[in-house]
């Protein structure tokens, strides 16, 4: 059983903390790993527990690999998808890959952001997905309702059977609709988990969206390895029509089944889903970080860097990072996307990125910067190196701050240590290097007339950036 785990995401409701190049599987919820180790750790000990698939966009590929790395685990392939065309083309281009070979694996899909707090429910539950798989089921979970919830989708399926057939797949209803389906016992949420043998899969694909298979085969047949990822060819890709698994697929089949699933999942849709499944204090408080609060009632308070405090306040959202602050009403926070959107149609970065930036080699702390001028605090990572580059606008001075730097300077190579600097002339090739065993840690003071990220232009790269 391959473990096929789908990482496209942007997680828009849970900004500030989650950006759209560092969204909500890469962030740490609800324990010290991020949502997407927590989603390929609690397989192991399952019959899923072998390498894991994932399949995700080409700005987060760098991201996916450190984080299972860190694991200690690898993965079978990361596919980069060329443009998001939804959950259908996504699991397409899986099941292709996952078939290449003619084994026709059970495939499990998992989204790389959902919080299942049982894990051995959940073990149990793929346990008998992998049988009805093999009996050319295509299985979806469905979690069992703990209340009338207004934001998912729901399953009808009667019946006491372990797999039970789908009866119907209905959208996310009204309260009324929504109290009338839990107290009835025969609907579930609809967990966007799913488990079937890849050639099943793609022969009902081919039944009931045939132009998508087609283009999802044209773009899997060109697609071209890189370092560890396969890069889906994106012409082909781009004429796929975009759709969910369920429209494509599930909601016409005659082969769905679901399987009941009772293990505290959450799929952390919003920070009010989110205030549902912390701890709390005894006045309904859930605190993240730095927080104190005082005669304060039912409120999501995290911060990162300052101390947040409450006084006589209900019912809000209060999340601090080091570039933005939400403070919402804990009823309103489905709309957070609705602000994200004004931030994008203003052209602002926070919507995209935080002002720490990782890349491949480490990451990047834009501290301070004024009309001509840009202060950084760089780490690169032991052994790792930048591109060699230059910039069109902007001289740039850099000082060790701790570890050693190997810098390409025009044709000179030298060595920079702590406390030492050296001096990067606007229009000048140049690269970091970090050859040492620890962190290089240093500060990068920026000066020209243009600062922005997109004035780089790179010679030689060992990640296969070309800007």
């Amino acid at each position: 059983m391959i473990p096929v785990i789908l990482s496209g995401g942007s997680g828009t409701r849970l900004w500030p903390y989650s950006r759209s190049l560092y969204p909500k599987q890469f962030l740490p919820l609800v324990s010290d790993q991020t949502m997407l180790q927590e989603t390929v750790s609690r397989l192991q000990g399952s019959v899923a527990a072998g390498d894991p698939m994932v399949v995700c966009n080409n700005e987060h590929r760098f991201m996916v690999a450190e984080q299972i790395r860190a694991l200690g685990l690898k993965t079978s392939a990361i596919l980069l998808e060329p443009a998001a065309r939804n959950t259908a083309p996504a699991v397409a281009l899986a099941a292709l890959q996952a078939n290449e070979h003619g084994d026709d694996p059970v495939l499990l899909i998992l989204p790389a952001d959902h919080v299942i707090k049982n894990q051995a429910a959940f073990h149990q539950a793929i346990q008998l997905a992998h049988q009805a798989a093999q009996e050319n089921k295509l299985v979806t979970f469905g979690v069992v309702p703990t209340h009338a919830e207004t934001g998912y989708g729901y399953i009808r399926a009667e019946g006491d059977t372990t797999a039970r057939p789908v009866q119907e797949f209905v959208e996310k209803p009204n309260t009324a609709t929504a109290q009338r389906y839990v107290d009835s016992g025969h609907y579930f949420w609809n967990s966007g988990m799913f488990a079937f043998k890849a050639s099943v899969f793609l022969a009902e694909l081919k039944k009931f969206a045939p132009e998508m298979l087609e283009a999802c085969e044209a773009a899997m047949a060109r697609a071209q390895s890189d370092l560890d990822f396969i890069r889906v060819d994106e012409d082909a890709f781009a004429q796929c029509p975009e759709d969910s698994i369920d429209y494509a697929v599930m909601e016409k089949t005659d082969a769905a089944v679901v399987i009941p699933l009772d293990a505290g999942w959450s799929d952390v849709g919003s920070w009010s889903a989110l205030w549902e499944i912390t701890d709390k204090d005894e006045h309904g408080n859930a605190a993240r970080g730095d927080v104190i609060s005082h005669n304060s009632h039912n409120n999501y308070v995290q911060t990162e860097h300052k101390l947040v405090a409450t006084l006589g306040v209900d019912n809000l959202v209060i999340v601090e990072t080091d570039d933005a602050i939400l403070v919402a009403d804990k009823d309103q926070v489905q709309d957070v996307k609705t602000l994200v959107s004004q931030l994008k149609a203003e052209g602002r970065s926070e919507s995209k990125l935080h002002r720490k930036v990782y890349r491949p080699w480490g990451y990047y702390d834009s501290i301070d910067n004024g009309a001509r001028f840009q202060v950084k605090r760089i780490v690169v990572n032991p052994g790792q190196q930048l591109s060699l580059q230059m910039h069109h606008h902007r001289a740039e001075h850099w000082i060790v701050v701790s570890g050693t730097a190997k810098v390409t300077r025009g044709e000179e190579e030298i060595l920079v240590t702590e406390n030492q600097s050296t001096y990067i002339p606007l229009g000048t090739k140049h690269r970091l290097e970090n050859p040492g065993t620890i962190a290089l840690e240093m500060i990068e003071v920026q000066s020209g007339s243009y600062l922005g990220e997109d004035d780089i232009v790179r010679f030689e790269d060992n990640y296969g950036r070309h800007k």
